[in-house]
């Protein structure tokens, strides 16, 4: 839980999006396009309807003429490309009416609880009109291109659960196939993708009716969609240590089953090798000019080469072969190969580990409490013994305090203060986790009251630091085990694990503070027939 290792994950088969499609998948869920009315500018609505056995789902897509200069992944952006809802059922026209006078403004507009996601996108301009030219001219655009970038459009914000006005999480926790963490979000991502790509095709087809043609299918399955993330998203793994928990959980309780595993069956080592065959290729294709991640991509490469070369000197033949093959990564390969081993471990056993998806949810409401009756002593020991870690840390020195946490007041998102060179340390968000438990620790000494509850009510400032505690003592994955005000903290890590869980690829980090990454890229499009392949991921951006 060190922010190091989590700022290493990849995506696994756990991770949201992939179980997403399989859920949609072996539900035989069918998909249409009741709506597409846009003009030659690229301005109108589309609609997306995914029907279930149970309920339908519909993305109501925007399409606007955004000048270039307003153009800006920025969340002080206040016009997109795109803007899109995904709708609770099948919207009316007096519902795409109401959501047109809305979505487009998105915070700035009013929602209903019948919108459940609320998102935004914007064109990767040069790609995105050398698409739209080739296939007007009749040929397919330029391979190369289309792989080093990934994808035509790149979200900028995906919304859900209650914020702006749309749909509680509530509303959807006990459906089957959004029930698991952030499939709605999942969901709307990947409708937005089919329309990336039937946008340009419908802007070629009414540039040049005579000679336009359709996207090559395997160059249509190598886009998928891009997302710039920042700052704004890394507070939620500190927010929510029961969710991070069960998270964490799902992966650890997966790779101990494989590692438990006392032979390797042919068709288990094949998936291994598949995977680890298309890997090579998927991390070629993995760029950044970031200087910390590209030479950690550079080892990878080595990592996944020294791998094939130890499974190829008889890997399988070893007792314990899955825990033997863990072992080895652990001594010889990188930190960033050895989660990539983890991902190559997990792959082959869907039976094995696929139940696990579903265990990913939990209901938070059910921590808020405090018990109060333990007493400040016994509450001192359970911090001595969650928290020596914390323990460990000089918050008397400068730099353990370096920076602080705030909610910036023109966009209610997260941003990171300097604590000695800026104002605005007295509005701190209490994500200063090990500071703040420290000091409850201190205060906990020579307590005169006779309970927690007593000490809380002559001291409630420590509140928050005590119910944290609680739900530590329970939940052993839920606390990031790092200082979140150091001066030399990366929030990128808190970024890229909270990413892989999504099933995102290709991470490129602009900077400490966010990166940009893709999703479904390579995955089926709701118009291929299913069953879809579920080892889609590893096509590397450029295979079908």
């Amino acid at each position: 839980m060190r922010l190091a290792r989590l700022g290493s994950f990849h995506q696994t088969r756990l991770s949201f999006l992939r179980a997403l499609l399989r859920t949609l998948g072996a539900g035989r869920w069918s998909f249409d396009r009741p709506v597409f009315d846009i003009d030659v500018r690229g301005v109108g609505v589309a609609v997306y309807r995914a029907r279930g056995p149970e309920r339908t789902y519909s993305l109501v897509c925007f399409s606007h003429d955004l000048p270039p200069e307003k153009r800006t992944d920025r969340v002080i952006a206040e016009e997109w490309d795109a803007t899109f809802a995904l709708f609770d059922g099948e919207p009316a026209a007096a519902d795409i009416e109401r959501l047109r006078q809305n979505v487009p403004r998105q915070e700035a507009g009013r929602c209903l609880e019948t919108e459940l996601v609320l998102a935004r996108a914007n064109r990767s301009v040069r790609l995105f009109d050398h698409v739209v030219e080739s296939l007007a001219a009749g040929r397919q655009p330029d391979a190369a291109a289309l792989a080093a970038t990934g994808y035509l459009m790149r979200t900028t914000a995906v919304y859900g659960n209650g914020k702006f006005g749309i749909a509680d999480r509530s509303r959807i926790a006990d459906r089957p196939e959004l029930g698991g963490p952030f499939r709605a979000e999942m969901l709307t991502v990947w409708l937005i993708r089919a329309f990336t790509v039937d946008l340009a095709e419908h802007l070629a087809a009414l540039r040049s009716p005579q000679s336009a043609v359709r996207l090559d299918p395997a160059l249509r399955r190598s886009l998928g969609v891009g997302n710039a993330t920042g700052l704004g998203m890394a507070p939620f793994l500190v927010r929510h240590p029961s969710l991070l928990h069960r998270w964490i959980l799902a992966r650890e309780t997966a790779l101990a089953r494989v590692r438990a595993l006392d032979l390797a069956s042919a068709a288990e080592t094949a998936a291994f090798a598949s995977a680890l065959g298309k890997s090579h290729a998927l991390v070629a294709g993995w760029r950044t000019d970031d200087l910390v991640q590209r030479p950690r991509i550079e080892a990878l490469r080595r990592d996944l080469r020294a791998v094939e070369a130890h499974v190829a000197a008889g890997a399988w033949d070893r007792p314990q072969p899955w825990d033997a093959l863990y072992r080895w990564g652990e001594a010889h390969l990188s930190r960033e190969g050895q989660e990539y081993l983890v991902t190559l471990l997990i792959e082959p056993h869907g039976a094995l580990v696929d139940d696990l998806a579903d265990a990913m949810a939990i209901d938070e409401t059910a921590l808020h409490g405090i018990d109060g009756t333990v007493s400040p002593t016994g509450f001192a020991r359970l911090i001595a013994r969650h928290y020596a870690w914390a323990a460990a840390i000089d918050f008397a020195a400068s730099d353990p305090q370096a920076r602080f946490w705030y909610v910036s007041e023109e966009k209610l998102e997260p941003r990171l203060g300097e604590r000695w060179r800026e104002e605005g340390a007295d509005r701190e968000q209490p994500l200063a986790t090990a500071r703040d438990v420290m000091a409850l620790a201190a205060a906990l000494q020579g307590s005169p009251e006779p309970t927690l509850a007593a000490f809380l009510l002559a001291h409630p400032e420590h509140r928050h630091a005590a119910r944290r505690v609680q739900i530590a003592a329970g939940h052993p994955y839920g606390e990031i085990r790092d200082n979140l005000v150091d001066a030399g903290m990366r929030p990128i890590d808190m970024l890229r694990c909270k990413l892989s869980f999504f099933g995102c690829t290709r991470f490129d980090p602009r900077s400490d503070l966010w990166l940009r990454i893709t999703m479904f890229q390579g995955a089926p499009f709701p118009s291929d027939p299913a069953p879809w392949s579920d080892d889609w991921i590893y096509a590397g951006g450029g295979e079908a």
